[in-house]
């Protein structure tokens, strides 16, 4: 009989590569998340560069003698998904790459044990019971590191306090209390070589304050504040940062898809506890994909739209980016409208792809509309990023009357009050009337040059792009067939969200149907 036998060190290696930051940085993240997790309302870090060792002890719930057993096992962990901010039980053992030995003790209730644990060789990574040092009161866990390299970063405390606060930010603000009050009902301390850190709030030229509301939830799901300075903002705080039960996940502006004309000055915090169930493995992104993807694409959503409002209110929107529309796209841009809103009722987690409009008709969004801001003129949908509104205010663009069925524009008499034409843009809006653009935030269509890829397209957050260097593509474009073709790579992008992988054949041809049918629909328009 065989056995299946493990690289330890070429595992471990994998795991730290899949962190974006630096190894000392994923250790350190690591252990306060497992602290947070435990209950924790006290956590504290001593640094001690002449034993050389740092000391992170917290006064959670602690572990059993078994549960302390199971902690050495790769990918071992009783937490659940969605309950904190850990979940995989692979975190911690990071450590071992840099460490000569990590040791561990922890009490809960009648249980007070310790283990040493360190990695031998590339195979191997034995550990021992060894007699408690008494590092913890009378419950949590401690854990003390002793880095191989004495001038490692881990044993730094400006390092420290620096990964904290850009990791934990949430936690040192008292204007996000209130949301992770009920996650943390104790609240969290960080003492750091015994001070604590101090806790306060973003110092800025403006503030605003952000809820974040979603379909079918009387309370907000999320809160936090956009600031804006009037001067730029240093590079690790400009953009808007979204965190989970007080873990910074992600930040900046290319994420969200909602930028100011001066994104370099205007930053935030946004909370929402309930992403946590949709964390990677590394909890430095979220899935896109499935049932987790599609809760996730929602409440990125509903943060677009919350972000778009005030930054609106601030006359500080920016302009749409300009991008030149393909003509391969149009014929498609037409009947998407008809297919989503129509396979939405079918597979639900393409809902989050179709905006809804008023009078409960689901639209994707238009962009590029003709003069006045009119929904009938143009595509439904655009190929482009996605815009923030403009000067006018957000429930005026997504009130604005529309009637069903109506047919295309035709030249007309002028108006009693004309709409002004748009003034050229300056990186700020102007106040008073000003060409309506309504603002996307579903699904939207963008080429780009990827020739080692096989793929005929992929799907970012809600943006299909289509791979152009694609030798099918070269073909469709030379055969005069793009259309099928861009309808063809939307339906293969959309397929791993919209259904599991067995299924996606059948929600490939089930779209491509639709997609055929539409034009019947358009000749039945023309016709009436």
């Amino acid at each position: 009989m065989g056995e299946t036998r493990v690289d330890l060190l070429h595992l471990l290696e994998d795991l730290r590569d899949a962190y974006p930051g630096s190894t000392e940085e994923t250790i350190l993240t690591e252990i306060v998340a497992n602290a947070l997790d435990s209950g924790a309302g006290t956590i504290t870090l001593a640094a001690d560069a002449a034993a050389p060792a740092l000391t992170i002890v917290d006064d959670g719930e602690g572990m059993r003698r078994r549960e302390l057993a199971r902690y050495h096992d790769i990918a071992s962990s009783a937490k659940v998904r969605g309950a904190g901010i850990g979940f995989a039980g692979v975190g911690i053992k990071v450590a071992l790459l840099v460490c000569a030995q990590v040791l561990t003790e922890t009490r809960r209730g009648k249980h007070h044990v310790a283990s040493a644990w360190r990695l031998a060789s590339r195979q191997k990574a034995p550990w021992r019971w060894t007699p408690p040092p008494g590092l913890v009161g009378e419950r949590g866990t401690a854990v003390r590191l002793a880095p191989t390299n004495p001038l490692s970063p881990l044993l730094d405390p400006g390092f420290i306090e620096g990964v904290l606060r850009r990791n934990f930010q949430p936690l040192l603000d008292p204007a996000l209390d209130e949301i992770l009050g009920a996650h943390y009902p104790r609240g969290v301390a960080l003492v750091l070589n015994g001070r604590a850190l101090e806790r306060q709030g973003w110092r800025a030229a403006e503030s605003a304050p952000v809820a974040i509301r979603v379909a079918r939830k009387r309370k907000p799901v999320g809160a936090g504040y956009l600031v804006r300075d009037a001067t730029p903002l240093p590079e690790d705080l400009r953009g808007v940062a979204i965190s989970t039960f007080g873990k910074v996940i992600k930040r900046g502006w290319d994420w969200l898809g909602v930028a100011p004309s001066a994104p370099e000055r205007v930053g935030g915090l946004i909370e929402v506890p309930a992403l946590a169930g949709c964390l990677t493995l590394n909890k430095a992104d979220f899935i896109r994909a499935g049932a987790r993807g599609a809760t996730y694409l929602a409440y990125r959503k509903a943060i677009q739209e919350a972000v778009s409002r005030q930054l609106a209110a601030w006359g500080d929107a920016g302009e749409p980016a300009e991008r030149a529309r393909r003509r391969a796209a149009r014929p498609v841009e037409r009947d998407l409208e008809a297919v989503l809103a129509d396979l939405a009722s079918e597979f639900p987690l393409l809902a989050t792809l179709v905006e809804q409009r008023a009078g409960g008709q689901r639209r994707l969004p238009v962009a590029g509309a003709g003069p006045g801001g009119g929904e009938g003129a143009g595509p439904a949908l655009a190929v482009s990023e996605p815009a923030a509104p403009t000067g006018e205010p957000p429930d005026a663009v997504a009130t604005e009357p529309e009637a069903p069925g109506a047919p295309p524009p035709v030249p007309s008499p002028p108006r009693a009050e004309p709409a002004p034409p748009p003034e050229p843009a300056t990186g700020h809006l102007a106040a008073g009337p000003r060409t309506r653009r309504p603002a996307r935030y579903g699904l939207s269509i963008q080429f780009e040059a990827r020739p080692d890829d096989l793929e005929l397209s992929r799907l970012v957050e809600s943006t299909v792009w289509v791979n152009e260097a694609h030798p099918a593509y070269r073909r469709a474009v030379a055969s005069r067939s793009e259309g099928y073709h861009v309808a063809l790579a939307v339906a293969l992008a959309l397929a791993p969200l919209a259904v599991d992988p067995a299924k996606e054949h059948a929600f490939v041809t089930v779209f491509l149907a639709r997609w055929g049918e539409a034009i019947d629909r358009q000749k039945g328009r023309r016709r009436k």
